[in-house]
């Protein structure tokens, strides 16, 4: 099953900055092979659920293992059976409408 993510990943206990954070979680995605595009406060992931799950796991570990003691992870899923939908699709149907 294909899915679209929005995840944003808090290290807790690390400081004020967590670029370094999130840029680990950036490597663990593109090293999934994972379609995503990071926001202001979250990540944006499409891919087969199984994958993109596995790779939020993989983010967890690798943010734990740079020295975060916690870390909360706010997850929003969405998936389709009537049609198959990208992240641009979404961002291109809005477009469409603001005309």
């Amino acid at each position: 099953m294909k899915v679209i993510v929005d995840i944003c990943v808090v290290p807790i206990g690390v400081g004020v900055s967590v670029s370094k954070y999130v840029a680990e979680c950036q490597k663990v995605l593109q090293e999934a092979g994972l379609e995503h595009q990071l926001h202001a406060y979250g990540t944006n992931i499409e891919g087969d659920w199984d994958e993109v799950f596995t790779a939020i796991k993989h983010c967890h570990e690798r943010v734990h293992a740079l020295g975060a003691p916690r870390i909360t992870t706010t997850i929003k899923a969405g998936t389709r059976t009537d049609r198959a939908q990208t992240m641009q699709d979404k961002k291109d149907s809005v477009t469409e409408n603001k005309n």
